[in-house]
């Protein structure tokens, strides 16, 4: 469902969020190792979500990836898919047609559009604080 950029992007953002709710900022190799992700490449991916917004970092000896705790309140799912991924789940066909709409729908288009809302809702309802919180209390888990 999403990109393979996109979930690595989850998982590091979840990371970071944990940390960043003791005040703690994560270095790449910290990133890379706790959610087995390819350091290269989830160096791209923090960098783009630092481009948008998402995650902020600081350089130096004392530096890394963070969320600032204004941000700890209101970061959701949503905005890390959009800043990867962009829209796109949300705005095209599920059968990769150029044109589909109400007007002129694909066979599956009344089918995704409701599924295609709730995960909107889910991803716009769900904020990294909590899925961060349940990765510290091991109720979840970040890799395997």
């Amino acid at each position: 469902m999403f990109s393979k950029s996109c979930e690595y992007g989850i998982r590091a953002s979840i990371y970071v969020t944990k940390h960043s709710l003791k005040n703690k900022k994560v270095s790449l190799k910290d990133v890379a190792k706790h959610t087995d992700s390819p350091p290269a490449f989830i160096a791209k991916i923090l960098q783009k979500l630092v481009k948008t917004q998402v995650l902020s970092s600081f350089k130096g000896p004392t530096g890394g990836f963070y969320v600032s705790q204004e941000d700890l309140k209101e970061l959701t799912l949503l905005s890390i898919v959009l800043a990867i991924d962009g829209d796109g789940i949300f705005e095209n066909c599920t059968l990769g047609l150029r044109r589909c709409d109400g007007q002129k729908p694909c066979p599956m288009h009344s089918k995704f559009i409701v599924i295609r809302d709730e995960m909107r809702e889910m991803l716009e309802s769900t904020s990294l604080k909590s899925l961060a919180e349940d990765v510290s209390d091991g109720i979840t888990f970040l890799k395997r």
